[in-house]
């Protein structure tokens, strides 16, 4: 599955999640709608319902400050290296002081008025709720749920994902793509025959989901031949003099006939796999498969925005890691050289387009063309 367009193809659809549309708040709202229809059912006198509605809120504010002074319990022992030396900072981190307060008055005379003067009933309850929510909070059943944590930590980019996407990027992609045209233009003036179709000029990045690496193409598929570099790069960077950049050509054997790519593992999933193997971490395998996934969209997302990469990359996902068919990831390849061709063809039905360079091998290892067509 590729990914230049803005949507998902319908095979990466299945593997690749989307970002949470809001359901969860929009769910609320109808099951909110719901209630307030089965109150009005239920025909309850308005004072009952009212003391009953306030006392949630009640516990609902009392559970908040009581969770607040648990985790300050805590940050009061980190002032100087979390929160600057500053109590109030600590407090506001632990919770929404003003609402919480402001609501809890609110809420908490409106419930002492609707009591008729009876204090000892509104005693015991303020008690009550204080034993349920620490009870509550002593069992740890406030803690959030792994959909709660995934979407605060997707939506507020804090996942391993976001940073690796981000560096990769910025440290690498951003650098190599804008340049990979004019670097495909030389090595063609030098081999005018080896990439015969344009279309297929691009950077083809391998994104296993298992984040399973091999740092030899030629071993993980020996339908995969390494054939020769494009001209380098060299920039100096970050300290580092004439620092190079290239890419390595290979030749993609289809039956009878070889195709030619640039073609490339994404490094940052090698991260991902050690640090999965790695206890400290604390990085389980089903970790490492979700945040995969999420650094597919994440880099997706970023290279759909950066202007200066359009046209120079492709994106291929794969879900297995090659092991049950020997040329699997030769034939994964090569499905998206296809694809490329029938996108061009598509979209200029009278030109001649192709992926396919059939080649010969001659004595001296190298691929000499014989004709080039599209199947």
């Amino acid at each position: 599955m590729a990914s230049e367009s803005g949507t998902l193809s319908a095979t990466a659809a299945s593997l690749i999640p989307k970002a949470r549309a809001g359901r969860a708040q929009r769910a609320a709202g109808l099951l909110l709608a719901l209630c307030s229809a089965a109150l009005c059912l239920a025909e309850e006198p308005l004072a009952h319902t009212a003391r009953v509605l306030t006392s949630y809120f009640v516990t609902l504010q009392i559970g908040a400050l009581l969770k607040g002074a648990c985790y300050l319990a805590e940050e009061i022992f980190h002032l100087e290296t979390r929160h600057r030396g500053s109590f109030w900072r600590a407090l506001g981190a632990c919770l929404h002081l003003r609402w919480h307060v402001t609501l809890l008055l609110v809420s908490g005379s409106a419930y002492a008025a609707l009591l008729d003067g009876d204090r000892c009933s509104l005693g015991l309850h303020l008690i009550l709720s204080c034993f349920c929510q620490l009870l509550f909070l002593a069992l740890g059943l406030h803690k959030p749920s792994a959909v709660e944590i995934s979407e605060m930590s997707e939506r507020s980019k804090q996942n391993v994902a976001h940073g690796l996407a981000w560096s990769y990027y910025v440290g690498y992609l951003k650098i190599v793509l804008p340049r990979l045209k004019e670097s495909m233009e030389k090595f063609s003036r030098a081999n005018p025959n080896v990439l015969a179709h344009r279309e297929t000029w691009k950077l083809h990045i391998l994104v296993p989901l298992s984040c399973s690496i091999c740092d030899d193409l030629e071993k993980a598929d020996s339908n995969i031949q390494y054939l020769m570099d494009l001209p380098e790069t060299t920039l100096t960077r970050a300290g580092t003099k004439r620092r190079v950049y290239k890419h390595s050509l290979y030749v993609i054997r289809d039956k009878d006939k070889l195709r030619t790519c640039a073609v490339e593992f994404a490094t940052p999933l090698q991260s991902l796999y050690a640090m999965s193997q790695d206890e400290a971490a604390g990085f389980s395998r089903e970790d490492r498969v979700e945040q995969a996934k999420l650094f597919y969209r994440t880099l997706e997302e970023i290279l759909q925005g950066a202007k200066e990469c359009a046209g120079t990359y492709r994106l291929i996902a794969y879900e297995g890691s090659g092991e049950a068919e020997t040329h699997f990831l030769s034939q994964e390849i090569l499905r998206h050289l296809q694809q490329q061709c029938r996108e061009e063809y598509a979209v200029c039905p009278g030109s001649s387009c192709s992926t396919d360079l059939s080649l010969q091998i001659s004595g001296s290892d190298l691929p000499q063309p014989l004709q080039s067509d599209c199947p």
